[in-house]
């Protein structure tokens, strides 16, 4: 992410990375970074909401760190003790001040809930009757009433008031801004109402309450907050999920050659490694020492797995195969190819920006309007209303004005629509993150496709037979099948679940790099490399030939001596993938295969499928380039979605507007991706698109609503219909038209449920 600057960098400069705590939106990120940016010494500032971390460059000789957290303390956010540049944003220490957020929402949440509940029932006998006699009557119903609601508003809620205040400090406004006045303005008159009903009551005013009101709209507010710092911590799954892959100790070799174990963190350069087999690489390294194979699928994708020798190099995080390995550590801690995946990963899904932006953008100009309106409303009925009446008319328009803009409609607007549409979706096998995509998913018009996995099945399997001469094929490939049942290879493994049977085999015997050697059901089998089974026949060379041609692995299987089959192996097209191919193009949509694949493989797949562009043996770092090239080349004209299901496309998906994760893969790419699809069936990315276009359909469709009734109503509160009608629209009447505009909001998100079936 680049850092806005105001001059040139001095040669001094440093920067340092700064938790910070208390964000919960686009324009909270502009406060911070305004507020840095006033500070002495700063030369530029890139605050990231997931991360929580604003990296600040500074001359170290005008700015302090100290002095960057009380400028951030000062805007009403919570600063936290300098990072490393190399320590994660969720690594141990940020995952318990996470966790430690999470805990308390939930329990603010929980109790603000139960006392709206309480509230609710207890203020059911004032829904009866306004008259003096009935309000004096009951006037210990409003004492208790108040005592429910301080929690709620000391406590629970506080946060929203100490922002709001925050907010006024910098002379700015968002949404707790709007929250702290309406319910403020909500409980001041309640109070009002409750202490001195009688004063009310001798100035011609109903002493009305409206307790239950400011509890349910914080208890709401809780619970969206609660939902969104839950959904955030998808990011922080996915970071942990592949820091994860580095084993925390490794076998270094000492004095005397003895190995020790130790810190994985305090290995360093040419230190010599010693990982067993099913290990994985503690850092990237050189073999020195042994040969085998190793799976590099976190990499490549490539579920086949790599021949490794001395001077071949190695990653951290890959997992040995079939012999132990001495290497010479290359690259170690923040260096290895792991934990750049890892920052890749981190930074990319930064970038993202929440679709609830546009309510927080139009809030800071809401927000000093409706204050203004409110003044104006009351200074009007005081100038054009003479002697005392004004004054009742006057505050109840002011009140009236501040209660029906209070914003709960807006702030439901966007989360009860991704509630419902991830649910929704849920039941066709899509499986949503997050709502942070659905701003840009509408507009996909260019799908960049992982190959291995995503567009095939992951593993080799047949996809080629055939027999030689007057052989049988399907007795051959039982007897082979018979065989590789005692192979450990993984195309060994993929000739095994070719057929089940239960011929007996004896002296099974397996050449390293050729093949495997038995007898099964009394009869002599190989199955192998041409060379090994069958190595001066014509007609297996020619099939072997046409097998090679299609980037296919050829295997043979000679009985007898007599070779009666060829095999040709590989990466088989994943069902539906075409059908789905096909109605992506069919939509306009570009389609690239982007994969660490060898070319020849890649091609024939892309060939397979009708996919016009290929990118092959890219690595995850090329993969990001890829997106990032995709997204310049739109030009803001489209959106651009990435599918993968491996830890080597995690990056990408979270650096493309829109990731997809296959169900089938692993935890890493969905925890990075926007969206899962669980089947594993492509034909969900169309199901997926569908999907997002409906949400943001409602969406803008419940903020267009939202913000409708502050346009009719706050009008109507101000007392426009008085000339007319003479008629004014009483606080609990703008509250009951505060709590419709919530209840057209979620009626008309429930209509996406509709829209699923």
């Amino acid at each position: 992410m680049e850092l806005a600057t105001a001059k040139a960098e001095p040669p001094r400069a440093e920067t340092v990375i700064l938790p910070v705590g208390g964000m919960t939106c686009a324009s909270c990120v502009a406060h911070v970074e305004k507020a840095l940016r006033k500070q002495p010494g700063v030369l530029g500032v890139a605050v990231n909401l997931a991360t929580e971390r604003a990296t600040v460059r500074i001359d170290p000789s005008l700015a302090t760190s100290k002095a960057l957290g009380a400028a951030v303390e000062d805007a009403g956010y919570d600063p936290g003790a300098p990072v490393a540049k190399d320590e994660s944003a969720f690594g141990a220490r940020a995952d318990d001040e996470h966790t430690r957020e999470r805990r308390d929402l939930a329990r603010k949440m929980t109790v603000a809930m139960v006392l709206f509940g309480v509230s609710m029932a207890v203020s059911m006998p004032l829904m009866h009757g306004h008259d003096a006699g009935h309000s004096m009557e009951l006037g210990w119903v409003r004492w208790l009433l108040l005592l429910l609601t301080m929690p709620v508003v000391g406590w629970a809620g506080a946060r929203y008031y100490v922002r709001a205040w925050a907010s006024v400090r910098r002379k700015s406004a968002d949404m707790s801004t709007l929250v702290a006045i309406g319910t403020g303005a909500a409980l001041v008159w309640s109070v009002a109402a409750t202490v001195a009903p009688h004063a009310l009551h001798r100035a011609g005013l109903a002493a009305d309450v409206y307790y239950e009101a400011v509890s349910g709209i914080l208890a709401l507010l809780l619970l969206g907050s609660f939902l969104e710092a839950r959904a955030r911590t998808r990011t922080a799954d996915a970071i942990r999920a592949l820091a994860a892959l580095r084993p925390p100790t490794a076998r270094v070799r000492g004095e005397g050659g003895v190995y020790l174990e130790i810190d994985a963190d305090d290995v360093v350069a040419a230190d010599t490694v010693l990982v067993r087999p099913g290990e994985r690489f503690p850092v990237d390294g050189r073999v020195v020492v042994g040969e085998g194979t190793v799976d590099e699928s976190m990499l490549t994708g490539e579920s086949e797995p790599a021949k490794k020798s001395v001077g071949s190099s190695v990653a951290a995080g890959t997992v040995n195969g079939g012999s132990a390995l001495e290497i010479e550590a290359t690259r170690v801690g923040a260096d290895t190819t792991l934990a750049r995946m890892v920052r890749l990963v981190e930074e990319a899904q930064g970038d993202k920006a929440p679709i609830q932006r546009v309510a927080d953008a139009v809030s800071a100009v809401f927000v000093p309007v409706v204050i203004v309106l409110a003044v104006l409303a009351a200074v009007g009925w005081l100038a054009l209303m003479p002697g005392r009446g004004a004054l009742p008319h006057a505050l109840l328009a002011f009140v009236s004005v501040l209660i029906i803009a209070c914003p709960c409609a807006m702030g439901l607007a966007t989360p009860t629509a991704i509630l419902v549409g991830t649910g929704a979706a849920a039941s066709r096998g899509l499986l949503f993150a997050s709502g942070a995509a659905l701003e840009q998913a509408h507009r996909i018009g260019t799908i960049l496709l992982d190959k291995t996995g995503t567009l095939t099945v992951g593993h080799p399997e047949i996809v080629v037979t055939k027999a030689i001469g007057d052989a049988d094929p399907e007795r051959a490939l039982a007897l082979a099948a018979a065989l590789e049942t005692r192979s450990e290879h993984p195309l060994g493994r993929a000739i095994a679940a070719a057929a089940k049977t239960g011929l007996a085999v004896t002296d099974a015997r397996a050449v390293r790099g050729e093949g495997i050697e038995g007898t099964v059901d009394g009869r002599a089998v190989r199955v192998g490399t041409r060379a090994f089974a069958a190595p001066d026949d014509a007609a297996v060379r020619v099939a072997e030939e046409e097998i090679l041609a299609r980037s296919l692995t050829p295997v043979v299987v000679a009985i007898e001596g007599v070779p009666a089959l060829v095999l040709g192996l590989g990466d088989a097209v994943r069902p539906h993938a075409k059908e789905a191919m096909v109605a992506l193009a069919a939509r306009g949509i570009r389609v690239v295969m982007v994969t660490g694949d060898r070319r020849a493989t890649a091609e024939r797949i892309a060939a397979e499928l009708g996919i016009p562009e290929v990118r092959a043996e890219v690595r995850p770092e090329d993969k990001v380039v890829a997106v990032a090239e995709a997204i310049a080349a739109a030009h803001g004209e489209h959106a651009v979605a990435m599918v993968g299901d491996g830890l080597n496309d995690a990056a990408a998906l979270a650096r493309a507007d829109v990731g997809v994760a296959m169900g089938s893969g692993t935890d890493v790419a969905m925890h990075a991706a926007d969206v899962t699809l669980v089947r594993g069936d492509l034909r969900g990315l169309l199901d997926a698109i569908d999907a997002y276009r409906a949400t943001t359909l409602i969406i803008r469709q419940n903020l267009f609503w939202a913000f409708g009734y502050n346009v009719i109503g706050i009008p109507v509160a101000a007392g426009a219909l008085y000339p007319l009608l003479h008629v004014q629209l009483s606080p609990i009447l703008a509250s009951a038209a505060m709590a419709l505009s919530s209840v057209s909001v979620v009626t008309n998100s429930l209509r996406l449920r509709r829209a699923a079936r």
